[in-house]
């Protein structure tokens, strides 16, 4: 079984930290939520520290804890900061770009040896875009702005990494997350964005998982370089007019 690092613990990191642990895997867990981690230590009886992922030196002393050997990263933190462009700040996209694409290369960097150090054929990195990066939605530019830079991290680090360390990304539509509660509380409001879906829901996260999961196995040992819409077709699909 395979050693793991999680960065971001609410949502979809949790849930693939949950899949993981059930086919066996050992578990490092990093978050900011220091409650929040505390409980899913205890709960999958894995390894764990608190960091907050816009502090540098924070977060790579955290991830050093994990060992001087791992088979997979999963960074899993982001934002949702929709806002229209008159109203964005710079502190805004600032804060967008550090949590969800410096705070990657930041992981992928303090954990490169120990990602070179694994036993496996190869080590896996899987990162996190959206699926406004392809599509362009109104009051998505500072986040698609931020995913995009993942988008071309994921590429150039699948290049520069190879044959050693697969990098992939996904790229979900709305899924049912902590962090997306504000979008999908309202049951009317979540009713009708999951209309503009093809298969007419919104994704839960362990949709998400089951293929980040996948991405991080062995299985997954001739994928490279991709960025996978997990998005109930919205990314690639029209059905009407």
């Amino acid at each position: 079984m395979g050693k793991f690092v999680i960065v971001g613990t609410a949502g979809i990191g949790g849930e693939l930290a949950r899949q993981l642990k059930r086919s066996g895997h050992e578990l490092f867990l990093v978050s900011r939520n220091a409650g929040q981690i505390a409980e899913l230590t205890q709960e999958l009886e894995c390894g764990s520290a608190t960091a907050d992922v816009t502090d540098a030196e924070s977060l790579r002393q955290a991830l050093l804890l994990a060992g001087p050997e791992i088979d997979g990263l999963a960074y899993c933190a982001g934002t949702i900061n929709l806002k229209p462009v008159g109203r964005l700040t710079d502190a805004d996209v600032v804060r967008d770009f550090e949590i969800n694409a410096l705070g990657a290369f930041r992981a992928v960097q303090a954990l490169l040896p120990a990602l070179k150090a694994s036993r496996q054929a190869t080590a896996s990195v899987v990162l996190f875009s959206t699926v406004a990066v392809g599509q362009g939605f109104a009051s998505h530019a500072s986040v698609a702005m931020a995913k995009g830079a993942v988008e071309g991290l994921t590429l150039a680090l699948a290049a520069e990494l190879a044959p050693k360390i697969r990098v992939n990304a996904l790229a979900p539509s709305l899924t049912r997350t902590p962090l997306a509660g504000a979008l999908t509380k309202n049951a009317a409001t979540a009713d009708a964005l999951a209309a503009l879906h093809p298969l007419q829901r919104l994704g839960e996260a362990a949709d998400v998982a089951a293929l980040a999961a996948f991405l991080l196995s062995p299985e997954a040992g001739w994928i490279t370089g991709q960025v996978i819409g997990v998005d109930g077709g919205r990314g690639s699909l029209r059905t009407k007019g």
